[in-house]
C-alpha cells in the first residue's frame, strides 16, 4: 500500500495519520471493498486529518483514546471505535512499526493542558504568515 500523503501534517501527527489511515483501509478492505477506499472511509480518513491538523496539543498530542479534549463527533467517533477495534489487531502483521509505535505512544503521560495555539493548524497558519510577511 502507498504511503499515504497530507499537504497539512508532518512529524508525530503524520505518523498518527498514516496508523489511522491503515486501519482504516484494513476495515474498509474487509467490510466495504475489496479494492480501493469507499467514499464513507474516505470520509473518514478526511475527518481524521481534519481533527488531527486542529488538535490542541499539537505535536505532543496524546493518543485519542486517553485524551481529556474528546474532538470527534459523535457519530464520526462511533465510527472510528468500531474500526480501531475492527483493525488494532489485525495491524501487527501488515504494519508492525505503526504498531508499535502506537502502542508505545499509548504509555506517554498525558500533558496537563495545551499550550495556547499549540495546534498543526495555527503553527501552519503562523509560517505562512511569516512566510507573506518576508521580502
Amino acid at each position: 500500500m502507498p504511503q499515504p500523503t497530507s499537504s497539512i501534517l508532518s512529524g508525530a501527527l503524520l505518523t498518527e495519520f498514516r496508523t489511522v489511515q491503515a486501519m482504516i483501509a484494513i476495515y474498509c478492505r474487509d467490510h466495504h471493498q475489496k479494492t480501493g477506499m469507499c467514499s464513507e472511509c474516505l470520509a473518514l480518513m478526511e475527518y481524521a486529518e481534519t481533527r488531527l491538523d486542529r488538535c490542541p496539543y499539537g505535536e505532543e498530542k496524546p493518543t485519542c483514546n486517553r485524551c481529556p479534549i474528546h474532538c470527534y463527533k459523535p457519530e464520526q467517533k462511533a465510527m472510528m471505535r468500531e474500526v480501531m477495534r475492527y483493525a488494532g489487531p489485525r495491524m501487527l502483521l501488515p504494519h508492525p512499526i505503526l504498531s508499535f509505535r502506537h502502542l508505545w505512544h499509548e504509555r506517554k503521560a498525558i500533558p496537563e493542558k495545551p499550550k495556547a495555539e499549540a495546534s498543526n493548524r495555527h503553527q501552519r497558519l503562523k509560517a505562512m504568515k511569516m512566510a507573506t510577511k518576508a521580502p
